[in-house]
């Protein structure tokens, strides 16, 4: 089966800088791969060239078997990255945002509708424009947007941040739900417990070089989790 993810010597700038210097990584299809590394490493920069929002000026990579280097659009509409931002237009209402991303995505309206019940944002909040909403209830949003999609790679950059106990749960549920009908899951998370958890795998990343990978023993909170076989913003993303 083709990887998800295969980088070979990948090299991204941010200006001059390198970000990515030289980067080696294979993901198979289905993983859930943790990366760590220290602020600046290029985590982040990471998982925004694997969506297609930063260019990989050096060497090889493919992502879902496309050649990243030129098919940037292509690999957009089959990833979903929840970033910072999370991708979503304050102007407009909770169900539009979802289903704007749905309709991105090829998915029908009963996508939106079924990840804003899971999500809890049904009823009320629904109508309610995203730029009214508390921090955790936009994140719960962004990632309702995510289940939308329903993409075949999760590039998720610290998905807890902003959500309390229950809402961090349902983070790992999502992750596990996700894997478990064949997405692959990348996640940079400061939550090392929880992300260790959820993983059959960690990347550590220093300097924007691949430093360490080694397998890990996966239990979710609602209990045991087969460890798998093997080692958004713009539109296209959530």
């Amino acid at each position: 089966m083709d990887p998800a993810v295969r980088l070979r010597s990948a090299v991204c700038l941010l200006g001059r800088f390198p970000a990515l210097a030289g980067l080696d990584l294979d993901v198979s299809r289905g993983e859930v791969v943790a990366v760590e590394g220290p602020n600046g490493a290029g985590k982040t920069t990471l998982l925004r060239a694997l969506a297609g929002l930063v260019p990989v000026h050096e060497g090889e990579a493919e992502v879902l078997g496309l050649d990243l280097r030129r098919s940037r659009r292509r690999v957009r509409a089959r990833v979903a990255l929840l970033g910072s931002t999370g991708g979503l237009y304050d102007d407009l209402s909770v169900a539009d945002n979802l289903r704007f991303w749905a309709r991105a995505a090829g998915r029908p309206q009963s996508a939106a509708d079924e990840a804003l019940a899971q999500l809890g944002l049904d009823g009320r909040l629904a109508d309610v424009a995203v730029g009214r909403l508390s921090t955790g209830q936009r994140r719960r949003t962004a990632l309702a947007a995510l289940v939308a999609r329903n993409s075949e790679l999760w590039l998720l950059d610290e998905p807890h941040a902003g959500l309390d106990a229950a809402g961090r749960d349902l983070v790992d549920s999502l992750v596990v739900g996700a894997s478990r009908r064949g997405a692959t899951v990348l996640l940079v998370s400061h939550e090392l417990d929880r992300a260790a958890a959820l993983a059959s795998r960690r990347v550590t990343i220093t300097g924007g070089r691949a430093t360490a990978s080694g397998a890990l023993g996966r239990m979710h909170p609602a209990g045991p989790v087969d460890v798998l076989p093997g080692e958004p913003e713009v539109a296209g993303v959530a």
